[in-house]
């Protein structure tokens, strides 16, 4: 068996998100039906984490192992051509035999995109969100980075109801190989943040965000938040106090999918 590593781009907006459901498009249930085509083999592509419906990558990554022989740029042609145009495999290579897309992972970094033009053209409204609200980019900056370090996530976390009790509050988090999940602390909302700012492109705000790993809704309920204090329904001071309560009740709302992208990912 010959263990392989694929970078891929996709355009979320026509799936149900990375993970495969039945009698639904998804990314992964795609993915998996291209091998299938060019190979016979049926296999699970493994993703680095589950983005949901709507969600956009510029650099996923998916393991996965086949017994056929077949060299990587064949394999790499052959999945674009399987493939539908929305999804794009950008680098296909082999892999040592414990690499895992998810587990192997040590840092994703998302970014988070807003428009804040009058009209938001149709050729961009997929890929953004359409802000209706003045926003302060410097209130926007001094908010987020009140979330850098190490700090519990709860209360900018999503209940995920597709994972079990002892999953629910580790979605996306590469859990580290050499210590078995029955050892792991459960639940856990504890993550790492590493870059947390924001910046402005013409009429773009963009959010960009490196952690350790990240909850279910994680990043879109800290920009929805973001926005709060950045139109000016909350002070950027308050960050600091919604993450001590520890609940989502506490936080602003969820951004919208459309606007946030899978950036990178660092093994």
């Amino acid at each position: 068996m010959t263990r392989w590593k694929t970078i891929l781009t996709y355009d979320g907006t026509p799936f149900n998100g990375w993970q495969i459901q039945p009698n639904l498009p998804t990314v992964q249930g795609t993915l998996a039906q291209a091998i299938h085509h060019i190979t016979g083999e049926t296999v699970l592509p493994q993703g680095s984490g589950r983005t949901d419906a709507g969600v956009h990558a510029l650099a996923q990554v998916a393991s996965f192992s086949l017994a056929a022989p077949i060299p990587a740029p064949n394999l790499h042609k052959a999945l674009n051509r399987a493939l539908p145009s929305s999804i794009r495999i950008l680098s296909v290579e082999q892999a040592p035999e414990d690499f895992h897309a998810r587990h192997s992972a040590l840092r994703k970094t998302y970014e988070y995109r807003i428009a804040t033009t009058p009209i938001c053209s149709p050729m961009l409204a997929p890929y953004v969100w359409d802000c209706p609200w003045p926003l302060d980019l410097a209130t926007l900056q001094q908010a987020a980075a009140y979330v850098l370090g190490t700090h519990d996530f709860t209360s900018f976390a999503a209940a995920d109801p597709d994972l079990t009790a002892r999953e629910a509050q580790s979605v996306e988090s590469p859990d580290p190989p050499s210590i078995p999940y029955s050892l792991l602390p459960t639940p856990c909302s504890t993550r790492t943040i590493f870059e947390s700012s924001w910046r402005s492109d013409n009429d773009l705000f963009i959010y960009r965000v490196t952690g350790s790993g990240f909850l279910h809704h994680m990043v879109r309920n800290l920009v929805g938040t973001f926005v709060e204090a950045g139109r000016g329904r909350i002070s950027a001071n308050s960050i600091p106090v919604i993450l001590l309560a520890q609940n989502r009740a506490a936080a602003g709302p969820t951004a919208p999918a459309r606007g946030l992208f899978l950036v990178e990912v660092e093994y």
